[in-house]
């Protein structure tokens, strides 16, 4: 059994979508997540991600190949494709942003409404390759009408508490996730430290090689783009 990824990340490889939304921006779809920090790698293409933080307000920053551009929970952000945008995704927490960890900018007040967030939220088929992406771009547009609404009206405490809300019934399920996975490697570090500390190596005789020949799952529908999932077992 192979253990995580280093340092329990989520890894993808993410092609953008490349239609246009209701305001004319070609790309994916603005979300914010909860828990975990989120990192882009640009390997082709070119584009932008739309940013709004409570601490650096609404940005936008220029993507190509090489840059890396990372942003802490609680940030909201909207990939646009300006010119074959691709990119590699490098998730903390691997498996909450599966897990429900991302929120949608729908409406404040479809956020404040389980069920008809889950509607709104919801792919055919959970998104899988070869749904028709028609229901992805919908689901797009309604939260880049939120999003606009969330600017215009300066809302964004309030939609931090509806988000919250709306999660609440996953926490613990998250816990044990995050136990799992980013905890248990950072305890097993700690371990491996005090052990060298006592001149104890055997850690080192169990080192092994672990891989993958490819994505487990190809043109997934994820909220932003196509993506190759790379999924790890916790």
């Amino acid at each position: 059994m192979c253990e995580l990824l280093p340092g329990a990340v989520g890894v993808s490889s993410l092609t953008v979508y490349d239609t246009p939304a209701e305001d004319g921006h070609r790309g994916g779809t603005p979300h914010v997540h909860l828990c975990c920090t989120e990192a882009y790698l640009v390997t082709a293409g070119a584009g932008r991600v739309h940013t709004l933080s409570s601490q650096d307000g609404y940005q936008e920053h220029d993507l190509r190949p090489g840059v890396v551009l990372w942003f802490t929970p609680g940030t909201i952000h909207r990939l646009v494709n300006q010119d074959g945008l691709r990119i590699t995704v490098l998730m903390g927490n691997t498996g909450l942003p599966e897990a429900g960890d991302a929120v949608f900018t729908f409406p404040l007040d479809i956020v404040k409404d389980p069920a008809r967030y889950a509607e709104a939220a919801a792919l055919p088929g959970g998104g899988a390759p070869g749904t028709d992406v028609s229901a992805a771009y919908r689901r797009r547009d309604l939260a880049v009408r939120g999003l606009h609404e969330l600017l215009e009206n300066g809302t964004l405490e309030q939609f931090y508490a509806a988000a919250v809300e709306l999660k609440r019934p996953l926490f613990d399920s998250w816990r044990t996730r995050w136990e799992r996975g980013a905890l248990a490697a950072a305890e097993a570090t700690g371990r491996q430290l005090a052990a060298m500390a006592d001149s104890d190596a055997s850690h080192l005789f169990q080192s092994r090689v672990c891989g993958k020949s490819g994505p487990d799952e190809s043109a997934r529908l994820g909220m932003c783009g196509f993506l190759d999932v790379y999924p790890v077992d916790q």
